[in-house]
């Protein structure tokens, strides 16, 4: 069987490489055919993967004009929160399945046969643990010790958002909110917001293409 086409779409060039890099070892069962910051794909694919890093996990603006596009047979959302309100969000504005960030390369891999198969045992493929945290890919921030979690909070607050905007992009409480904050600016050495902001600007934490409007 041919490898599945798979495109790549994040607002963030290090979170799509990555992800590129981390689906490399499977080579010879996803070929990664294309990385979009734009979200534009320009080429024949069988599943357009959405990274949500940073983004609503239903992005409708995205995840429609993915769906509409003619080259996209299928959209999957790949995304930390896989809570009811967040995966019917995601199948109503178009995705075949939402993909937990928590799975090994191996079980993403797997998840996308199934999908690209169109025989899934389901539209969401969440980790059988609960705790469990990927360590794969890439994405700002990870060169100065920030997780993934704490470097997705970080990218938010430097566009702007307020902690209440947080927890509804990411589906964490306001408290785990504070959490990822308090220890996020331990790591890059900042007491204020206004200091994290300066210090996501200078690190790679501004979007490498501009939002058309969040959620819109």
């Amino acid at each position: 069987m041919d490898p599945i086409r798979v495109a790549l779409i994040d607002d963030y060039d290090v979170v799509v490489r990555g992800l590129a890099t981390m689906l490399r070892r499977y080579s010879d069962r996803v070929r990664v055919q294309a990385l979009s910051t734009s979200g534009e794909v320009a080429e024949d694919v069988d599943i357009a993967l959405y990274d949500s890093f940073a983004n609503p996990p239903a992005d409708r603006s995205m995840i429609s004009d993915l769906v509409a596009n003619h080259r996209v047979r299928k959209v999957v959302v790949y995304a930390w929160e896989v809570s009811e309100p967040a995966v019917t969000a995601a199948l109503d504005n178009g995705a075949a399945a939402l993909v937990s960030k928590k799975l090994p390369a191996g079980e993403l891999v797997d998840a996308l046969e199934q999908i690209h198969a169109a025989k899934p045992s389901s539209t969401v493929f969440a980790s059988r643990q609960e705790t469990a945290v990927s360590s794969a890919g890439d994405w700002p921030g990870r060169e100065e010790g920030l997780t993934q979690r704490e470097a997705e909070v970080l990218a938010l607050i430097t566009q702007g958002l307020s902690n209440a905007d947080i927890a509804d992009s990411t589906g964490l409480s306001i408290n785990s909110v504070k959490t990822y904050i308090r220890t996020c600016y331990r790591r890059i050495g900042v007491t204020t917001r206004a200091q994290a902001v300066l210090w996501g600007v200078h690190h790679g934490f501004v979007p490498d293409r501009p939002r058309r409007g969040r959620g819109a």
